[in-house]
Formats: C-alpha cells, sequence, structure tokens
C-alpha cells in the first residue's frame, strides 16, 4: 500500500492541472474585449455638446446662445458664436464663425466670415469666406458669398450672389471704363495737338503775309522817290 502510494503521488505530481489553460484562454479573450472597446471609442461620433464644450475649452467659442434664452440688440464677436435660442437684431464679425443649431432661430441681417446654419434664419446672410446649410436649415432671405453648400433638405427662400464672380464682373467693368477714359484722353489729346499745329501754321502764314506786303510798301516807296 505504501509504495501504491507514492507511486499515484509522483504520477498525480508530473502532469499539469487541467486549469491553466482555462485561465489562459480567459485573459486573452478579456483582452480581445477590452481592445474591442477601444476601438469603438474612437469611431463614437461628437455630439453638438462635446464639440461645444471642445470650442469652450480650446477657447474658439467666443458666445453661446442657449436653449430658451431670447437676445435683442447688436451682436458682434471675434471668434465663433453658437446660436441654439432666439436672437434678434444684427450679427456681425470681422473674421468669426456663426453657427445656428437645430433649434436656434436669428431674426437679423447677418455679417460674418463663415455661417453653419441649421435652424431658421429670417434676413439677410453676407459671408466673406462660405455659407454651409444643413439639412434642417431655413432661410428666408438673400445670401452673399463666394462659397455656398446646401445639403439635401435645407430650405432657402431668397436670391444668392457669389462675391467672386460679382467682384470679377465689377473689376472687369472697371478695367474697360478706365481703358474707354484712357482712350478718350488719348483722342483729346491728338485733337488738341493737331488744332495747335493749325494755329501755329495760320500765325506763320500771316507772319508771311504780313512781311510780303512790308515788302510791297517799301518797293512803292522806293518808286516814288
Amino acid at each position: 500500500m505504501g509504495r501504491g502510494s507514492r507511486s499515484d503521488q509522483t504520477n498525480d505530481s508530473s502532469y499539469p492541472e487541467p486549469q491553466q489553460p482555462q485561465q489562459y484562454q480567459s485573459a486573452d479573450s478579456s483582452l480581445a474585449y477590452q481592445y474591442t472597446g477601444e476601438n469603438a471609442s474612437t469611431t463614437k461620433p461628437v455630439t453638438d455638446s462635446e464639440s461645444m464644450a471642445r470650442d469652450i475649452k480650446e477657447g474658439r467659442l467666443s458666445g453661446f446662445v442657449g436653449h430658451g434664452t431670447t437676445l435683442t440688440g447688436e451682436t458682434s464677436f471675434q471668434a465663433m458664436l453658437r446660436v441654439d435660442g432666439h436672437l434678434v437684431g444684427s450679427i456681425s464679425s470681422d473674421s468669426g464663425t456663426l453657427i445656428v443649431g437645430t433649434n436656434g432661430q436669428v431674426d437679423a441681417n447677418i455679417s460674418v466670415s463663415t455661417a453653419t446654419i441649421n435652424g431658421a434664419v429670417n434676413g439677410d446672410v453676407v459671408a466673406t469666406e462660405k455659407i454651409q446649410l444643413g439639412r434642417t436649415a431655413r432661410v428666408v432671405g438673400n445670401i452673399q458669398t463666394p462659397r455656398l453648400t446646401i445639403e439635401d433638405g435645407a430650405v432657402l427662400e431668397g436670391g444668392c450672389t457669389m462675391l467672386k464672380a460679382r467682384e470679377a464682373v465689377e473689376k472687369q467693368t472697371a478695367t474697360a471704363a478706365q481703358s474707354s477714359y484712357q482712350a478718350a484722353e488719348t483722342s483729346s489729346y491728338q485733337s488738341s495737338t493737331y488744332a495747335t499745329a493749325v494755329d501755329d501754321d495760320d500765325d506763320d502764314d500771316a507772319a508771311v503775309a504780313i512781311t510780303e506786303e512790308e515788302e510791297d510798301e517799301d518797293k512803292s516807296e522806293a518808286a516814288t522817290v
């Protein structure tokens, strides 16, 4: 019995426990699950709140009109203005960006560098860089910009003027007018030069005639003597 028990103990100790591969597989599967979770977090879309929080943190957002807030008057800003509430009056910025959220409403004339509109705007919009109308945008008024993007579903009730095209036409018109003015000046100068030359010729002819008359008088006086 003693020998048999020793051999059984020896055989049991020579084989590894069967639980170790299961633990290894469990650890591997957890790592794979964590890796999948990291990928899912990187592809998660950024919400408007997260985007706004990032803009505030980085100092790009100059002002914000929240949902349920009404602001009346002349509004001017430097970097970025977001409107999710109601703004009445006028909006102006030389180099700033205006963002009108889905729930935002602007009853004002707008003059900015860039305008991204997803809500309602009642007024004229002038953007020196570009205007983007989202699928939920509704604009009642005229827009002027060199670049315009309109998504499917957006509503625009008004006229559209492309600034660069208009500037090119105005520049071409100004160039043609300047050329016509220069041509008119050249023609006028040539006419005055010709008139001066004619006057000089007339003066020379008159001087010759006077000289001939004086010579005739001298001859008649000599004959009388």
